[in-house]
């Protein structure tokens, strides 16, 4: 008996209808057998495809979009702007879909290919499949997708025919998402014909509000649930141009209760930037770009993107291949389990931003633009998983972060990721500060000052850091010492006034007569300089206190203070008539020092130029106030050398002179009191 191979394969479509759909699962062997025993030796079974004439045609892989993540994607969709677009354009069968990954292309796509389709069969096909060789299954699927094919160019005109035809006939729609590379629109518009629409992702607040819709039904528990959020809350949550998958995971998070069944703020966002910093790290673990500029916003997101991508290329050429034995920094390079950081692939900004979870913020008024992370507190979560995990990174951070820019800005961004370390790692890093400090540049210990200032102000490792700006203030090495007047500055804020003014004296009188001292001496003063000008009044006061300690003794502390205390002066003699009239201690501490600042031949000329602006008065008044007159009462009671002279000074200039009515009461006080007593 015979049997025809046409009637077999008939059959097989009406009895079997589902193996038509993959022919190649079928074996039609007319005349022959087919072993579908087990196999055992050397025995083997070839699963072949027919050969053509240009050889052999390799599988395909392809499958039905898993149909939760569809349903999901169906009922959460947010039509973005080319939607409308898209749907004419797929009329002519196939649709390029150009976008830039992560703004939910793959979404709209099968949207697009489902649209008044109430069960679309939809089938997404490999990108590395030859799309001139690809056919559609004769019948019963409605829609197939193509995410970002290997060689775009490489299609010709014919190819795009073939796929139509072969597409009309098995009555289904193509969609091919394409990247936004450089002249491929053009390529597939001039040359093809091809209809092409540009992907813009939705509205990130409409994409969350679908989301949170569909986990909570209910329109009044959903509008109680955003109504304990706060308004300010959203828009920190989804700021413009966020990608909708992040919307999404935002959405999900805002409606999982936390502990009680309460939404807290808080916990939301931390919650989403710890899931981030994994998925971040882990995604730049093995990709140096990633990982470089991943780190650099860490530290300087919020800054200019130059500044950035400056300090990525810089960790990047630290991160290199190790240095020649015995060279000095060997010590701070990475372990042989991280090297290749700095083997940096060039990409796009835009796309490395992407991979790190970041994105461009337009500058104001046309300025230079920003680079921040899409959600607060990921540049925290990520410190909070190196420290915890990729601690070998440490010491390679570091130097790095002593390589910062000479910007105030930089500096104090370095300074504080630094701090971060040395808190996660309860104080373990703050050896690395001391090596940073003593062996980089000016914006090394500058960094490395602020850190410890930074460090100071977190309890868990306040009493180190104390212990380490103790040593430091000790040291015979004018670095260390300058650096520890740099932390004990108000901006980083972790030094008390008591406890740095403590640590200032001991600075100032460590050292000689050096010019290497002297500079020392010069940051104590700053330093002083910055605290009052930046202090509420009692801090002001306590350094006015502890200034007079100061000038009592016959050190470079005491000089230090004689030449501070008049530009302190100057710089709010307001608030010095305030306190000469408020209380005898402070006003006693400024008689004392203006007293002892007058009698120092160094600080004379700037406490007699201060003193002579003071007795101007508020509005340069014709008569000094009552605090001058105060002052100039109890300088007489004093009866110094630095006083008179300065008295003196008064009363031979011109009648312009400030305080000249002043003065000339002051120097016959001083005579009458030199007068001879007279004797009978």
């Amino acid at each position: 008996m015979t049997t025809d191979t046409g009637s077999v394969d008939g059959a097989l479509r009406a009895v079997l209808p589902e193996l038509d759909r993959n022919r190649q699962m079928v074996v039609l062997a007319p005349h022959g057998t087919v072993n579908t025993g087990v196999v055992q030796g050397d025995q083997r079974n070839v699963s072949g495809f027919p050969e053509t004439a240009d050889g052999p045609v390799a599988p395909v892989r392809q499958g039905p979009v898993r149909a939760k993540d569809f349903r999901l994607a169906r009922r959460r969709f947010v039509p973005p702007p080319a939607f409308e677009a898209g749907l004419a354009a797929l009329e002519s069968g196939i649709l390029f879909l150009i976008g830039e990954p992560g703004t939910g292309r793959l979404t709209l796509a099968l949207n697009l290919l489902a649209h008044r389709c109430a069960d679309p069969a939809l089938v997404q096909v490999d990108g590395t499949v030859d799309l001139t060789r690809w056919r559609p299954r004769p019948r019963g699927v409605h829609g197939y997708l193509v995410m970002e094919p290997g060689d775009p160019f490489a299609l010709r005109p014919w190819d795009l025919a073939n796929l139509e035809a072969a597409l009309a006939e098995a009555e289904a729609r193509l969609v091919i998402v394409v990247p936004e590379v450089p002249g491929l629109t053009r390529f597939l518009e001039r040359d093809f014909g091809a209809q092409v629409v540009r992907h813009r992702p939705s509205d990130p607040a409409e994409v969350f509000a679908a989301h949170v819709a569909d986990i909570r039904p209910d329109a009044r528990d959903r509008a109680r649930l955003l109504e304990s959020l706060g308004p300010d809350f959203l828009p920190a949550l989804l700021p413009p141009g966020l990608p909708p998958g992040y919307a999404a995971r935002a959405a999900e998070a805002v409606c999982r209760p936390g502990a009680g069944g309460e939404i807290r703020r808080a916990e939301v966002l931390s919650g989403l930037a710890q899931a981030e910093a994994q998925e971040l790290l882990g995604r730049a673990e093995r990709d140096p770009e990633l990982l470089t500029h991943l780190f650099s916003v860490c530290v300087y997101g919020g800054l200019d993107r130059g500044t950035v991508v400056d300090r990525a290329a810089d960790l990047a050429a630290l991160s290199g291949p190790e240095p020649e034995p015995g060279s000095a920094g060997r010590g701070l390079r990475e372990p042989p389990a991280h090297q290749g950081l700095g083997l940096v692939r060039q990409r796009p900004l835009g796309d490395v931003l992407r991979g790190i979870g970041a994105r461009r913020v337009p500058g104001d008024g046309g300025g230079p633009g920003t680079v921040a992370f899409l959600w607060p507190g990921v540049g925290e979560s990520v410190w909070d998983v190196v420290c915890r995990e990729h601690i070998d990174l440490l010491p390679l951070l570091h130097h790095w972060l002593g390589r910062t820019g000479t910007t105030p800005e930089e500096i104090e961004r370095a300074g504080r990721a630094m701090a971060g370390m040395a808190v996660r790692t309860a104080g373990r890093t703050l050896g690395l500060v001391r090596e940073l400090a003593l062996s980089g540049g000016l914006a090394a210990f500058e960094a490395a000052a602020r850190s410890l200032g930074t460090a100071a102000l977190d309890p868990v490792v306040t009493h180190r850091v104390h212990d380490l700006l103790q040593e430091w203030s000790e040291a015979p090495e004018t670095v260390l010492r300058t650096a520890v007047a740099y932390a004990c500055r108000s901006d980083p804020g972790g030094v008390e006034a008591d406890t740095a003014l403590a640590l200032l004296h001991g600075v100032a009188n460590r050292g000689g007569d050096g010019p290497e001292d002297t500079s020392v001496a010069l940051a104590v003063a700053e330093t002083l300089m910055q605290r009052f000008a930046a202090g509420d009044p009692d801090t002001r006061e306590t350094i006015t206190h502890r200034l007079v300690d100061w000038a009592r003794a016959e050190d470079t502390a005491g000089l230090v203070a004689a030449l501070t205390f008049p530009v302190l002066v100057d710089f709010d003699r307001a608030w010095f008539s305030d306190r000469m009239l408020a209380g005898p201690r402070t006003a006693a501490d400024i008689v004392e020092l203006v007293r002892r600042t007058l009698n120092e031949a160094a600080s004379y000329p700037s406490m007699r130029d201060a003193l002579l602006a003071w007795c101007h008065g508020p509005d340069e008044a014709s008569r000094p106030d009552r605090a001058v007159e105060e002052l100039f009462a109890r300088l007489v009671d004093s009866r110094e050398h630095g006083f008179l002279r300065l008295l003196l000074l008064i009363e031979r200039g011109g009648d312009a002179m400030p305080g000249k009515a002043l003065a000339e009461r002051c120097l016959a006080e001083w005579r009458s009191r030199n007068q001879p007593q007279q004797t009978d």
